[in-house]
């Protein structure tokens, strides 16, 4: 598997001091740029596929507006390379990232849905917070409250971008988590769309990677669902599932403490923070 690139560009002129927050919207010291580096916090991708997916307007939107279903691969590369250039860009890459993901956007309308419509667009984002502070917290270590907070109030500015009303966010990690608690209760469910487009991303293949090799992430999202969405999507959670999610928790743990951060750290994360660093010290 090929990282996207990140292509930065230098400032316009040689004789204009910019500081790292001038060219980029977030910087190393961000709550969101420690948890969305490591490596494996793409771990918990399938896992905010699947919850998008659980909302009936989502999926009926994936249904009928995109190839996931005959290009999963190809679909989750392309939307990985605009959001890690929303997180680790330029300021210049994440506001173009930015519009092309709005741009698709305004395509998807349905007889019910709009994928601007604000309350969706929260809740995509919703998956994505949520996957990410679940992936971090078991394989590579717990966090704090104030700390879920900080990668909570970092991620309002990318929704603000993509159209999320700032108003129509809960105001603090724990309201957060009251809405996620409620969607979960409410408007989410398992539809035979979610199962269709669940069954193409859980049979995922690379190349000629055998299928057999991905058993181990299949089980990895189980266990970072909520248990409701799990047991909708009928995943397999008995003994063994369970045994084999904390025995890879705590591999991954293991590793990801004993790892330098060349190989803990994302290859695009990697580069942003050189180029930082490099302008802090001109």
């Amino acid at each position: 598997m090929t990282w996207p690139s990140l292509r930065f560009k230098r400032p316009a002129s040689p004789s204009i001091v910019l500081r790292p927050q001038d060219q980029w919207l977030f910087t190393p010291q961000s709550m969101i740029w420690r948890v969305n580096q490591e490596s494996v916090v793409v771990l918990g991708g399938m896992t905010a596929l699947l919850l998008q997916f659980a909302h009936p307007l989502v999926a009926a939107g994936v249904r009928d507006h995109s190839d996931f279903r005959s290009d999963p691969t190809g679909r989750l590369l392309r939307t990985y390379r605009l959001t890690l250039n929303l997180v680790f860009g330029t300021r210049e890459q994440a506001l173009e990232s930015a519009r092309e993901i709005n741009r698709r956007h305004r395509t998807v309308q349905g007889p019910d849905y709009s994928a601007t419509d604000p309350e969706l667009l929260l809740w995509v984002q919703a998956t994505l917070i949520y996957s990410a502070l679940g992936a971090y917290s078991e394989f590579v270590g717990p966090l704090g409250e104030n700390e879920r907070d900080g990668y909570y109030q970092d991620t309002k500015r990318l929704g603000a971008l993509l159209g999320v009303p700032p108003a129509s966010y809960p105001k603090d990690i724990r309201a957060f988590d009251e809405y996620f608690a409620e969607m979960i209760d409410g408007p989410v469910r398992v539809t035979g769309d979610a199962r269709s487009l669940a069954n193409a991303l859980l049979r995922l293949r690379i190349g000629a990677v055998p299928r057999v090799v991905f058993r181990p992430l299949v089980i990895l999202t189980a266990g970072l669902l909520p248990p409701a969405v799990r047991d909708a999507y009928g995943l397999a959670w008995g003994r063994t599932s369970q045994s084999a999610f904390r025995l890879a928790r705590g591999v991954l743990r293991a590793l990801d403490g004993m790892a330098p951060p060349l190989l803990r750290e994302l290859p695009p994360a990697r580069l942003a923070r050189r180029r930082v660093e490099s302008l802090q010290r001109s």
